[in-house]
């Protein structure tokens, strides 16, 4: 078999088994370059803009529920004694370990979980410093 030949079979075997390849006006419309919807059964996403809209509708809930986190953080502070108190490194390893086994549970990367768990945390503790200093 010839040099171009053999391209030739390679290529077409490559769309038979991975569909035709995307072009720069497959992306500019939102296609996918490979593999096919695999959220929610495969129900979901036929395109980027599919895709934006569910992250946009997730990002709500993590806001809304990170609202309400910071109520609780804010009353956390008034059973701390002293300033000192709102550094609790053992109770940032409770929480951490926590989100791990949780996002095991999920299939979500551990590391991605303690990440913006760490994050988070520091985020929150920096938060309820300045709530006890106007207490």
């Amino acid at each position: 078999m010839q040099k171009p030949t053999l391209l030739l079979a390679a290529t077409i075997l490559a769309i038979a088994v991975c569909g035709t390849p995307a072009s720069a006006d497959d992306a500019a419309q939102g296609h996918a370059f490979w593999g096919k919807p695999s959220v929610d059964g495969g129900k979901c996403c036929e395109n980027l803009q599919e895709v934006r809209d569910n992250i946009d509708r997730i990002d709500r809930d993590i806001v809304k529920l990170m609202a309400e986190r910071q109520k609780y953080v804010a009353e956390a502070g008034r059973f701390k004694p002293s300033l000192d108190e709102v550094n609790a490194p053992a109770r940032i390893e409770q929480v951490v370990a926590k989100a791990r086994r949780l996002a095991q549970e999920q299939g979500l990367s551990e590391d991605v979980v303690e990440k913006t768990y760490r994050a988070m945390v520091a985020a929150f503790t920096e938060y309820e410093r300045s709530v006890w200093h106007k207490e």
